[in-house]
This record gives structure tokens, C-alpha cells and sequence, in this order.
């Protein structure tokens, strides 16, 4: 299986990259704070894991292997697959969901879109032994960004999580007002706090 790949992004959305590796593009699916983290005709080294269906073959990539393992793992939860395991990533860092499972924070973990309370029940009673008690490093920050960057980047990625325009600009400008400028994968788990009160 694909591991990890190094090329130049050709193309970066909101929740993916197409990383050109030696003139083979490679769609790659990743949480929003690793897109919005690279640059078109910028180098980008990413984690990756390669899900393969009957049907299809789909790359995810992540800042970090702590990233993909947590994907990896996520996905052994009976009713967790990919898009769900990579929407979890797009709230917590691994270390963060590490905490959600040890201290059975149900409230946390629903903040995860498609995770309701038996679904949060059930990453804590089936990864409960599974996750590291001390993972390696969590989600790499993103490079800081201009202030109005980064607030655009942060109501695309809550929309494409499936919040509606004005509650990401809402969340956005809360956040803006408390925190400030910073980098986006911060902002956006700022803004997801935000949205879950």
C-alpha cells in the first residue's frame, strides 16, 4: 500500500490535494486544515492510506503518520468509515480524541459530524484499549495565514463539514474576536467549539 507521497500540489481544495508525483497526479483526500496548509506549485510531503473498495481505490493524506494511524485505527469501530474517520480527524487531533476515549467525554466526541451519542459510545468502548495513552506528535500546525486567509479557509472547511454559510461566518468572526489571527487548524477547531455550544 501507498504510505506516504512527496510531489508538488497541482491543485489544492478545500479537502483535497492533487499531488503531482513524477507527472502521475494523484488525487489525495485529507482533513481541511492539511489542505489549506498547501500551496499550488509548493513541495508537500503527506501520510497517506489507501482505502480499496471493489469498486474503487481512494488515498487520504495527513500531516503526520500519528495522523493516519488514528484514521487507520478510527476505522475498526463497527459503522466507521473513511469519511467519518476523516471528519473526526478534521475536529481532534489524535491526542485529542485519545483524551475523548480515556475520559468517555461523549459531549466532545459529538462534536464530530455523522458521530451522535451511540456512535461516541461506541469509539469509547471499542478504541478505549486500542489508543495510545500518549500519542506521538498530534495534527502539524498549519503556516500561519494572513487574517483574511485564514477566516475564508476556516468558513470553507465548516461548510464542507456541513454547516451553512452564516454559521461558519458567524463562528469565524467569534473566533476572530477571542483568539485572533493564528494558524487555521487551530482557528477551526476554535470555530468548531464555537458552533457546538
Amino acid at each position: 500500500m501507498i504510505a506516504s507521497i512527496t510531489g508538488t500540489a497541482r491543485h489544492v481544495g478545500l479537502d483535497r490535494v492533487v499531488v503531482d508525483v513524477h507527472g502521475v497526479g494523484l488525487l489525495v483526500h485529507t482533513p481541511p486544515a492539511v489542505a489549506a496548509g498547501c500551496r499550488t506549485g509548493t513541495e508537500v510531503d503527506l501520510a497517506t492510506s489507501m482505502v480499496v473498495r471493489e469498486d474503487s481505490m481512494t488515498l487520504y493524506g495527513f500531516a503526520t503518520a500519528g495522523e493516519r494511524d488514528t484514521f487507520e485505527l478510527a476505522q475498526t469501530v463497527s459503522g466507521v468509515g473513511p469519511r467519518v474517520a476523516l471528519a473526526i480527524l478534521s475536529v481532534l487531533s489524535p491526542d485529542e480524541l485519545s483524551a475523548a476515549v480515556a475520559g468517555e467525554d461523549i459531549a466532545t466526541l459529538t462534536k464530530v459530524p455523522g458521530i451522535g451519542k451511540k456512535g461516541a459510545e461506541r469509539l469509547v468502548l471499542e478504541l478505549r484499549d486500542k489508543m495510545p495513552h500518549a500519542p506521538g506528535a498530534g495534527a502539524a500546525a498549519a503556516p500561519a495565514a494572513t487574517a483574511a486567509a485564514w477566516q475564508e479557509q476556516v468558513a470553507d472547511a465548516l461548510v464542507g463539514l456541513g454547516y451553512s454559510t452564516k454559521q461558519s461566518a458567524d463562528a469565524v468572526a467569534k473566533v476572530a474576536d477571542e483568539h485572533g489571527a493564528g494558524d487555521v487548524s487551530s482557528a477551526l477547531r476554535a470555530a468548531l467549539q464555537v458552533l457546538a455550544r
